[in-house]
């Protein structure tokens, strides 16, 4: 449960009601809520008066609100990597046939904020809008390596390791010396750690002073690559990762006076 006060509680409510991913009625929150009956209700009460939630009566109901969906469509122009890097996605994935992510960090997990599937698409979890773990997949953990020591302490200690395969990592020690090993070659890999049968090379964005943006990945079935022909493809991502950083911090994250912001 949050501790920001109301609106960390509000909030905790409405990711009570997205987890169920369908409409759900008032007894099957009150089943999983860490809220009293009273509570749960009021702060439902609240949240749809306001727009955030949608109530259905007739089937006595509970979803996400149209309120939601406009700041949603507001936060995907203005604070994700998604519309910056349209372009330079589409392109990559011409170039190399298979599966391109871009993800960026949403708390301490992966938010998968764009994808292209591959030439000859494998069933994988990954979709775009869909959240992942940090520390078994490749963005997750190209992200993680470059994070402030502080702001890296909190996200290890937020991460669940469940050994999803038999090469997840499953402790923080083992998790901090990938980390490092990540930094230092500049990319990072996920042997199928999160699923089998799927690998991937991934890359950090960084800003000019390296605080991190997001990842950039191509991820591809073990039946028909290597994690040497993905390492192959390094020198192509990072330079792509370069092009979608220049253009983010110039119109979306400016972080020093050297950069100029577009009109717009």
């Amino acid at each position: 449960m949050s501790g920001d006060g109301t609106v960390g509680k509000a909030c905790d409510v409405l990711d009570q009601v997205a987890s169920f991913s369908h409409p759900v009625r008032f007894g099957q929150l009150l089943e999983t809520s860490t809220f009293p009956k009273a509570t749960l209700y009021r702060f439902l009460q609240t949240l749809v008066s306001q727009g955030m939630l949608g109530y259905d009566p007739d089937r006595q109901t509970y979803a996400l609100g149209m309120r939601l969906v406009r700041l949603a469509h507001a936060a995907w122009t203005h604070s994700s990597l998604a519309p910056i890097a349209r372009r330079y996605l589409d392109q990559l994935s011409m170039d190399v046939g298979e599966t391109v992510h871009l993800a960026q960090m949403d708390s301490s997990q992966v938010l998968y904020v764009d994808k292209r599937n591959a030439a000859e698409p494998v069933e994988m979890y990954s979709q775009a809008g869909k959240i992942g773990p940090a520390y078994c997949t490749g963005v997750g953990k190209a992200m993680m390596a470059y994070l402030p020591e502080e702001e890296l302490a909190r996200v290890i200690a937020q991460q669940s390791f469940h050994r999803f395969t038999d090469t997840t990592l499953t402790t923080s020690s083992d998790l901090r010396a990938e980390l490092e090993a990540i930094k230092k070659r500049g990319y990072a890999f996920d042997r199928e750690e999160h699923e089998p049968g799927i690998i991937c090379i991934a890359m950090p964005i960084l800003t000019d002073r390296g605080r991190v943006l997001g990842a950039l990945s191509v991820t591809g079935p073990t039946m028909r690559r290597t994690l040497m022909e993905l390492e192959a493809l390094a020198p192509k991502l990072a330079n792509v990762a370069t092009q979608i950083s220049a253009d983010a911090q110039a119109w979306r994250f400016p972080d020093s006076k050297q950069h100029t912001i577009k009109a717009g």
